[in-house]
């Protein structure tokens, strides 16, 4: 039997599953509206210091946009609709969420992700960033799965054991970028096809010691192999492990990429780890690093690492971070040799 084949059928009858409830659900509706819709904002302020980078005006401004609703259809169904924009987008991200009684939950989302296996592309821990984050430009290359474009996620319910958190997200195109309304996007003239991501968090519930956490996951995009360049699928998995006691956390992350091309530089193992120690409920002191190494071609690894400090003031925080990377954009030569300063005013509304 053909697997591409037997997995491209799976794929679709999962996809049909999810718009077929969906659809579902708004029939369901009876009223004029399905929930109450709130708005929040932020503004974030920095000033950053790059030595052995040219720079310009050191000031960055960046603003972000939320609205959220949530409410209860006739049937008992939940839905929930997030739409988020960040500097001056139009939108960054919007999904849709429909929780079944003792189903789960069906999200559809689109645009820049947090489903799949890119909600946990780094999950080390930081107090403000990852290392690589902070302004210095690293360039480095993590997983993502099929994140970026319209994806529909299922979370079951009552499926798996106390502690236990799964997710299958699927793509129907993994090259094509958000659509609007009755359009479609990703015309099939690039090499990337469908996909999906399968993640699992365990929490102490399960795993028997407070504090510790278990993230894990795994990614696949169907490429053309007919076409010049490619010669497989583009391939994902991560683990992370974190352990909090007291006022400490501590974590460390390994990941894989592979993304399926014939052509030198294209394959990436990343491991990152990161501690973090509240001083009290305000005061936050951190360091993180992360490393990623091209395994193919030329074998260059980009580091990067950061101490950072945090300050919280009710709806304002303050954020210094300082640190350096090494072979940004896997590149060797000085300079891409880079130490950051960032300091960071963040207001909330």
């Amino acid at each position: 039997m053909n697997n591409k084949l037997t997995k491209e059928t799976t794929m679709n009858k999962i996809t049909k599953l999810g718009v077929s409830a969906l659809c579902g659900s708004l029939a369901a509706v009876s009223s004029a509206n399905a929930g109450e819709l709130t708005v929040t904002g932020g503004v974030d302020m920095s000033w950053i210091s790059l030595d052995g980078a040219t720079t310009g005006n050191p000031i960055g401004i960046g603003s972000n946009l939320s609205f959220s609703g949530s409410g209860e259809l006739d049937n008992g169904w939940g839905v929930a609709l997030s739409v988020a924009m960040d500097n001056q987008d139009a939108y960054s991200n919007t999904n849709v969420t429909v929780t079944i009684p003792e189903l789960g939950d069906i999200k559809i989302n689109q645009g820049v992700s947090g489903t799949g296996i890119d909600r946990i592309d780094d999950v080390t821990p930081n107090v403000w960033e990852e290392a690589y984050a902070v302004g210095a430009g690293a360039g480095i290359n993590t997983v993502a799965g099929g994140s970026g474009g319209s994806t529909i996620e299922f979370t079951p319910s009552g499926m798996l054991p106390d502690g236990v958190t799964g997710r299958f997200a699927y793509t129907p195109d993994a090259g094509g970028s958000g659509s609007a309304d009755k359009a479609s996007s990703g015309d099939g003239t690039d090499n990337k096809g469908s996909g999906y991501d399968i993640t699992l968090s365990l929490t102490d519930a399960i795993l028997g010691v407070p504090g510790l956490k278990l993230d894990m996951g795994i990614a696949d995009i169907t490429l053309d192999s007919t076409k010049a360049g490619f010669d497989g699928d583009q391939e994902e998995m991560t683990y992370a492990i974190t352990y909090a006691a007291g006022g400490f956390t501590v974590g460390y992350q390994y990941s894989e990429e592979d993304l399926g091309r014939s052509a030198s530089e294209q394959e990436y193992e990343n491991t990152g780890y990161g501690i973090t120690f509240n001083v009290n409920d305000d005061l936050s002191v951190g360091y993180n690093n992360f490393e990623s190494e091209q395994t193919s071609g030329t074998n260059v690894t980009t580091e990067a690492s950061s101490m950072q400090v945090a300050y919280s003031m009710g709806g304002a925080s303050i954020r210094l971070a300082m640190g350096d990377v090494d072979n940004a954009a896997y590149q060797t030569t000085s300079t891409y040799d880079k130490e950051v300063t960032t300091l960071s005013v963040s207001l909330a509304f």
